[in-house]
């Protein structure tokens, strides 16, 4: 699962790196949690920079709590479970970061483990938006972070980690009509764990 993560970076390298030539949302800075704001990459005719509220909120839903148990997606059932399969043809996105967080269970204790890629580059989950409005008027866009097996740095940590998309594969993941379901599903597989790092978070930061 991924339940935290971190983005620290301006607004200047996020849209730099992402190619971004539209700012629609503000690029907060620090650790995010489901519930709170996250900075993303849509594409329609150009990319541009949203903001989402993570946990996602189908357009069918009745009671937008249900977001709070939306915040993952599983690859291996996204393309069929009601919740998803639409916005995982036709809404996709990229949710930014530079690193995420996993707690290792050590007997009773917990040892919180950050993972970023050696590169230091922030990097796009694989992520999936709805637009919900309740019959007040509301509006609401939310976003989910799509989840696949661990690999081997992850794996003595917890046996799923977020999808990480690779720079060659973000292009076909935003493009708005690309509907080759086998091809975009092949995409949600783990990082190479060659490229990523993990190391131990110090005493002092806030604990889940």
């Amino acid at each position: 699962m991924c339940g935290r993560y971190v983005l620290s970076m301006g607004l200047h390298r996020v849209t730099e790196d992402f190619h971004v030539e539209e700012v629609e949302g503000e690029c907060g800075a620090g650790d995010i949690s489901p519930g709170q704001q996250v900075v993303a990459v849509v594409r329609h005719d150009r990319n541009r920079l949203v903001n989402f509220r993570w946990g996602l909120i189908p357009s069918w839903a009745k009671d937008p709590a249900i977001g709070r148990k939306m915040f993952n997606a599983r690859a291996e059932t996204v393309a069929e479970k009601p919740s998803f399969r639409s916005a995982f043809r036709d809404r996709r996105c990229l949710v930014i970061a530079e690193g995420f967080y996993e707690w290792q269970k050590l007997g009773k204790a917990k040892r919180q483990m950050l993972i970023r890629l050696k590169s230091g580059r922030p990097f796009g989950f694989a992520g999936l938006y709805e637009t919900w409005a309740s019959p007040a008027g509301e509006t609401v866009r939310s976003c989910t972070i799509i989840t696949t097996e661990a690999n081997e740095l992850i794996r003595p940590v917890h046996d799923r980690m977020p999808v990480i998309l690779t720079a060659r594969d973000e292009e076909a993941w935003l493009a708005p009509g690309n509907r080759d379901l086998k091809a975009l599903l092949a995409m949600l597989r783990p990082y190479p764990a060659e490229e990523m790092e993990m190391e131990e978070v110090r005493p002092g930061r806030a604990e889940r």
